[in-house]
């Protein structure tokens, strides 16, 4: 098996699923989704813009005075909240579109939007099962020492409507996940670090909101089964599609920028080459 790139192409007006099946489309997600068939995903995960709107300030470490790298990329930057919310609900609307009457979506984000994006699921219809707590064990700190260090982000995982029954939820997987016999919303994960964390020749981070592995495996195991169709609509790295290609799910992976598609496509070169390396059995971590 090896990952397609598919460019999209504005002549293109619809795509087949066995199109863009186990592929990266290099695309804007707002013009690639409308092209995809109705109710054709298993589960999705949206890791959008945070629109984190930070200062246009340099911050030191405290003692070794190196500069702390913040997101300061033009994926997230929106001229208002209402600018941010006519994209969130753009992308969530296709994306409803697209889930299967039985699919979940997980939506990620902090303080600074989920509680937003959260409102505008609602409106739209999705039903939210539960919110789950990231807590990260090795956060960054505040360096300015003027709030609390923020050591969390909130997933959203929703389904369609309030009427959806029989989605998937591999309650025992869930378990194994949490400390006790209860599936607990918490999770303590650390953030990305040493060979986890994807760097240029410099040694800078290609992307700065890379998520871990350990948080999308705990996704895609609890709520999806082997053969089931993952879709990142925003997809960075690509960490989504490699966790899913390990344990044996289909992905659809669209991406924008052109630096992340090529680091999503040198990722899965690694991993195939090595399958038994990368590899993992079905619910087991």
């Amino acid at each position: 098996m090896s990952v397609r790139l598919l460019v999209d192409e504005q002549a293109t007006a619809r795509y087949q699923l066995s199109d863009v099946l186990d592929s990266v489309v290099w695309g804007d997600a707002l013009q690639v989704l409308p092209k995809l068939p109705d109710e054709s995903i298993d589960m999705v995960f949206l890791d959008p813009p945070y629109f984190l709107q930070l200062p246009p300030k340099r911050l030191l470490r405290w003692t070794v005075k190196t500069v702390v790298e913040g997101v300061n990329e033009e994926w997230d930057k929106f001229a208002s909240f209402e600018e941010y919310d006519r994209f969130m609900s753009a992308l969530l609307r296709e994306v409803r579109r697209l889930m299967k009457p039985k699919a979940t979506v997980w939506v990620i984000g902090t303080y600074h939007n989920i509680h937003r994006i959260g409102k505008l699921m609602q409106d739209m219809g999705f039903w939210i099962l539960n919110d789950v707590i990231w807590v990260k064990t090795n956060p960054m700190p505040n360096w300015l020492n003027v709030r609390f260090t923020n050591a969390t982000e909130t997933l959203i995982w929703a389904v369609k409507d309030k009427s959806v029954k029989g989605y998937t939820f591999n309650a025992e997987v869930a378990r194994r996940f949490s400390t006790g016999k209860l599936a607990l919303n918490v999770w303590q994960i650390p953030i990305c670090t040493g060979e986890e964390r994807l760097k240029d020749g410099q040694g800078k981070k290609v992307h700065p909101t890379q998520k871990p592995e350990a948080l999308l495996e705990r996704v895609i195991l609890v709520s999806t089964r082997e053969g089931d169709i993952v879709l990142d609509p925003l997809a960075g790295t690509g960490t989504t599609g490699v966790v899913a290609w390990r344990y044996r799910r289909h992905f659809l992976l669209i991406e924008k920028e052109r630096k992340y598609v090529d680091i999503i496509l040198k990722r899965f070169a690694q991993a195939m080459s090595q399958p038994s390396l990368y590899r993992g059995e079905e619910g087991g971590l």
